[in-house]
């Protein structure tokens, strides 16, 4: 399996990464064969957090570093923020994993600046990370967050970080365009490793999932860490990164433009129907639409299934009160819209761009009814 350079860590990541959160609904006999199989086949990143089961997923994994532990790189995540706390978490963590040590510790979900600033402030985490290190508990630090990846960026800026993890996928790109755009070049120039989670947009592109995995591991990044619960999954996911051939920008293009995910709806931020005769910022309105509900709801009738798996998914990052905050500050809104029509035509997605517009403002602006 390829093998990445893990940032400046001097450390090499194979291509596919395990996610522990799925060991959690599989026994313990069976998430330690899926662990072994994966070992064996090459791969060498097994990534859980402290918050998993509370424990348990670590528990899982530990049973198979009782005897591999130096096979692999083993990362896990604390949800504290304090030093006392960091310091349990990173306790209890080692005692679950039975090790003496862990290659990287990520700071779990840190969704705000003010989380960011007491981890990096006096008694915070971090404190407490210094101390490990030197102890020789804890090789390197890293930090995560889900969709909008604002605090990323700030993180790298105020702070060191060995690793980031944000949520990179064909779909999420549209949604989050600045993990892309402005996060990735960030972290390329600062050193920093990059841990891509959520390949397959928390399942949403089930369907799609060879494509989904070949766009993933196309990015410039170190590792695409995913969860695994089956033998199925673990072969199928293994074959993506052993076959794996890098996407061509046509691949990509053709992508984009046909991706029945996308489909009609997901606007591709291209900025083609720009200038609006009204002044309304159509791009800007749609990026706050995907940083709301990542343009799940879009008024298109769909099984039952589809619709329960996309509605569950669709605040599953918790941006809708920023998204709406960031709407209210535009100064001409989606509203102001005269239905004039000539944006349509310029969109080479073929999205109705007014009834995306009407959409758009009934969710940012907190209307009653569409």
């Amino acid at each position: 399996m390829e093998k990445r350079d893990f940032g400046g860590t001097g450390l090499k990541t194979s291509l596919l990464g395990f996610g522990g959160f799925h060991l959690l609904e599989i026994p313990a006999r069976e998430a330690e064969y899926l662990l072994n199989t994966y070992l064996d086949a090459g791969g060498n990143y097994i990534e859980t957090a402290a918050s998993y089961g509370n424990g348990e997923a670590e528990l899982k994994i530990g049973q198979v570093m009782n005897s591999r532990r130096e096979e692999c790189i083993l990362a896990t995540k604390t949800g504290a923020r304090d030093h006392q706390g960091c310091i349990e978490s990173l306790n209890r963590s080692l005692k679950n994993l039975k090790t003496d040590y862990i290659d990287l510790l990520i700071m779990h979900g840190v969704g705000v600046k003010e989380d960011l600033y007491k981890i990096l402030g006096p008694d915070g985490a971090m404190e407490a990370i210094h101390q490990a290190k030197k102890d020789g508990k804890i090789g390197h630090v890293g930090i995560s967050m889900h969709g909008q990846p604002d605090v990323l960026i700030e993180a790298l800026q105020q702070y060191p970080f060995d690793a980031v993890m944000p949520t990179i996928n064909y779909y999420d790109r549209f949604n989050f365009p600045e993990i892309e755009n402005e996060l990735i070049p960030l972290a390329n120039e600062k050193g920093a490793a990059i841990i891509l989670m959520k390949p397959i947009a928390d399942g949403l592109l089930w369907r799609s999932a060879s494509t989904a995995f070949k766009y993933a591991m196309s990015r410039p990044v170190s590792v695409v860490v995913t969860g695994i619960n089956t033998r199925e999954m673990l072969q199928e996911d293994l074959k993506y990164a052993n076959n794996f051939t890098p996407m061509t920008p046509k691949e990509e293009e053709e992508l984009f433009a046909n991706a029945p995910e996308l489909g009609k709806y997901v606007c591709r931020q291209c900025n083609e129907c720009v200038p609006c005769p009204s002044d309304i910022p159509i791009p800007e309105v749609f990026k706050y639409e995907g940083y709301y509900d990542r343009q799940m709801r879009d008024g298109t009738i769909r099984d039952a299934s589809e619709f329960a798996l996309r509605d569950r998914l669709r605040f599953w990052f918790g941006n809708k009160d920023m998204a709406m905050k960031k709407y209210a500050s535009l100064c001409i809104k989606a509203d102001q819209c005269t239905q004039c029509g000539q944006c349509t035509p310029k969109c080479p997605y073929g999205i109705d761009i007014p009834r995306k517009l009407e959409i758009a403002d009934y969710k940012l602006a907190g209307k009653k009814i569409y």
